[in-house]
């Protein structure tokens, strides 16, 4: 039996991804006036950072033509961090440390912080555009259609490794950012425990979620 050929790519750029792009790019501005103004240059790295991130993503959709909602995902992301350093929250709310921001808010009291769910969303989105990336890679190499490639337990094992990887290389970051910048936001080293946690929840609850849609779309 001779293999299916591979559907066709849909469109890189649709009015879905440009209306994406221009919210990205407007809050993006939006974040750079926000820390030069209050002189928040740990979140000036992040931008900075950020700003090589949405130009890889870019390369990376045009490579392997993510789909929509995942870069919609992705630009929510980006929206909830720059919030999470530099949108203040009132003095009523329970914050951790003394730096009164979204990322220091905790959403239920010594229980969950704003920070940690940024963490699980954030890398289980990072995970599923490891999913489609695997899949794309595969199904080139293979000469078949992307549906044919399913997601099998190895597969999304790598991939959920993966989202914690990026997790990792992100909490890299926030420790370069404590040694450039005197004074942050980053934590110690129970937050970035959490963190990684937070990471691995993410992207376990991103692997099962793929697991379960794939074999609803089967049924």
């Amino acid at each position: 039996m001779t293999a299916k050929a591979p559907d066709a790519e849909p469109p890189l750029v649709t009015p879905f991804v440009g209306a994406v792009v221009a919210v990205t790019l407007a809050y993006l501005v939006a974040a750079v006036v926000g820390a030069l103004q209050s002189g928040n240059r740990e979140f000036i790295l992040y931008i900075a950072v950020m700003a090589a991130l949405i130009a890889y993503i870019g390369w990376l959709h045009w490579r392997f033509h993510l789909a929509e909602w995942s870069l919609a995902a992705l630009s929510l992301w980006g929206l909830l961090h720059m919030a999470g350093g530099l949108v203040p929250v009132p003095e009523s709310w329970p914050i951790d440390g003394h730096i009164r921001v979204l990322y220091s808010w905790w959403i239920i009291p010594s229980r969950l912080k704003y920070d940690q769910a940024v963490h699980a969303f954030g890398f289980g989105v990072a995970t599923w555009v490891c999913w489609q990336i695997a899949q794309a890679s595969i199904a080139r190499w293979l000469g078949v259609a992307r549906r044919d490639v399913r997601p099998s337990a190895p597969l999304l094992t790598i991939c959920a490794l993966a989202g914690m990887g990026l997790g990792a290389a992100n909490e890299v970051v926030e420790f370069a950012a404590t040694l450039a910048v005197a004074e942050t936001n980053v934590g110690g080293y129970v937050n970035t425990g959490w963190d990684l946690v937070s990471n691995a929840l993410g992207s376990i609850t991103a692997a099962l979620a793929i697991a379960i849609c794939a074999r609803r779309a089967r049924d």
